[in-house]
């Protein structure tokens, strides 16, 4: 699967997406498309299927850094955990998000760039569904390849939806093109599309990156969880935790080595690849590239991404190694005299602290320290001695082939979490909380020149006092659960995208983001000029091109399909 998914010139027949800059777009073939005859096969058909695959990533040269997948930009600088990053100025459209000037030209650009990657995703299961009518396979293959399809439709709808909430729901026997967003609930099909593919799909595949029964119903609980269904998402998400086949890694960096992709943690992930033929490596998370540290560390560039001072400030622990529910531990600043989470040095490059094997982070891997702050982007980026990075393109260290977890198993975990506590079985919450606390005491950054990951008490950590602890599992309010199920959500899932939406769902986002604001205006003195967070920002605006491109003619004129989210 791993050299498969990688078929990025092999697109799709017989399907459309959004994003052409005239009205014969409805009538031209989809990029890269072949002539039927040559896929009207086996092959062709299980081409077309990875097509669809590949655009997990979110890369197919529909331009800008906005198509990532991590959503890195749309989840997480727009959260309260990372800063844009970098310098002044570079890659306006990130600084516009992180300052909420979603109205910009450089914003509408972005969004219809992640606009186009998703629905390209949904064109390219469309075409493999259509091709898959024309195509003679054995039964057990033909089910395979709708499930899988299907499921994958319904992730790139999801995201969408995640994003706008208001979108046209694309089906493979759709033969209008501009469907309005007016009175459609794309929740239901979405999980429709999935409760296919469940029935359709085995429960393992041989090749590893592969959706199966399990993976489509975790995606199926996510979706239950994050529209507000906790009873539905409590009964999906049971079965996945309870009788599934996955697991909690031995430790927290482990679920992120590239020696060990495709773990027992791994739910859905991208599967990206280095070396593999392509001249510019585009298949090493190519949208994700400029979140390596700057010129003066290994990487050579770019600095985007950076951890914000709110969130290292939240690894702080108690006597007791549990974090400061109540909000104080941003009272001041982390000082290396603070007790941390051990994840903090996961997930984080602070100067004086190794980084992986490949050094320790000092002040010149930062390109302008004064404009966005003293750390790095350190989650997902590969070990040296695993041999990920790219051998081609512009400045190949920053592109690997670690994969991209698009869904883990501690994320499963803690929805579950969620689940339980909405419901009111809390101490049942409580237990799955302490679960990802136990997995996350398993391992700390080691010392520079041995084991990467060493015990949290190791002698020869000298830059942190690494304690963590388990919570009571009894006694708890909803209201004081919550609290700590945000924090743990915070904490264990920071920077792989999901913060903002955790935010909007929960409801607080305007107070939390406005709060937030408030005290990091104080420290990045370039977020003086951020707008206030209003209830318009709990949805992106629909880029004006898709719009454009949704006009009808009526009796009366002109009628745009898609209309855009309120207050934009």
């Amino acid at each position: 699967m791993k050299n498969l998914i990688k078929i990025l010139g092999l697109t799709v027949i017989v399907a459309v997406t959004l994003f052409a800059c005239s009205e014969d777009f409805l009538v031209k073939n989809a990029q890269g498309d072949l002539d039927a005859t040559a896929l009207a096969n086996q092959n062709g058909l299980e081409g077309n299927l990875i097509s669809a695959y590949s655009m997990l990533e979110g890369y197919g040269n529909f331009g800008g850094w906005g198509t990532a997948g991590s959503n890195w930009t749309f989840g997480s600088v727009a959260g309260d955990e990372a800063y844009k990053g970098s310098s002044a100025g570079d890659q306006q459209f990130i600084q516009d998000v992180e300052l909420y000037q979603w109205g910009t030209a450089d914003v509408d650009v972005a969004v219809n760039e992640r606009w186009q990657s998703l629905y390209e995703g949904v064109a390219r299961t469309n075409a493999t569904l259509n091709l898959l009518k024309t195509v003679t396979v054995s039964d057990a293959d033909a089910k395979r390849i709708e499930g899988e399809a299907k499921a994958l439709r319904a992730h790139y709808h999801f995201e969408a939806w995640r994003l706008w909430r208001n979108i046209p729901y694309y089906k493979e026997d759709d033969t209008d093109f501009r469907k309005t967003n007016v009175g459609t609930d794309a929740i239901p099909l979405i999980l429709g599309d999935l409760d296919e593919a469940i029935g359709l799909l085995p429960e393992s595949q041989a090749q590893v990156g592969r959706i199966t029964k399990w993976t489509a119903k975790a995606i199926k609980g996510r979706v239950q969880v994050l529209s507000g269904d906790y009873a539905g998402g409590k009964t999906t998400l049971s079965e996945v935790v309870n009788s599934g086949p996955y697991d909690l890694e031995a430790n927290f960096h482990k679920v992120f080595q590239n020696q060990n992709e495709n773990g027992k943690e791994t739910v859905l992930a991208f599967q990206a690849s280095t070396n593999d033929g392509t001249g510019g490596g585009e298949n090493g998370n190519y949208p994700d590239r400029l979140n390596f540290p700057h010129s003066g560390s290994p990487f050579g560039c770019c600095g985007f991404h950076q951890p914000s001072q709110n969130m290292v400030n939240s690894y702080k622990v108690d006597a007791n190694g549990l974090p400061f529910l109540d909000g104080s531990f941003n009272n001041a600043d982390l000082v290396a005299t603070d007790a941390v989470d051990p994840r903090l040095d996961w997930t984080v490059g602070r100067d004086g602290v190794p980084f992986l094997d490949w050094g320790t982070h000092d002040a010149g891997w930062i390109r302008e320290r004064a404009w966005a702050g003293p750390y790095s982007h350190k989650k997902t980026i590969y070990e040296k001695a695993s041999g990920a990075g790219s051998a081609v393109g512009w400045s190949q260290f920053q592109l690997s082939a670690n994969n991209l977890h698009l869904l883990r198993f501690a994320d499963v975990v803690l929805l579950l979490a969620e689940c339980e506590i909405q419901v009111g079985s809390i101490d049942a919450g409580m237990v799955l909380i302490n679960r990802i606390r136990t997995r996350a005491g398993q391992g700390a950054q080691g010392p520079a020149g041995g084991a990467v990951v060493v015990p949290i008490n190791d002698p020869g950590i000298t830059w942190a006092t690494y304690k963590i602890g388990t919570y009571p599992t009894t006694g708890w309010s909803k209201e004081d659960a919550m609290k700590a199920l945000k924090m743990e959500r915070k904490l264990e899932l920071s920077a792989e995208g999901h913060r903002y939406f955790d935010l909007v769902r929960w409801g607080d986002f305007k107070t939390h983001l406005n709060a937030y604001l408030a005290v990091e205006k104080t420290k990045r003195i370039y977020l003086t000029a951020a707008a206030e967070v209003a209830d318009k920002h709990a949805l992106y605006p629909l880029p004006s091109a898709q719009i454009d491109l949704s006009e009808i003619a009526t009796g009366d004129g002109v009628e745009q399909r898609l209309v855009q989210n309120p207050g934009w």
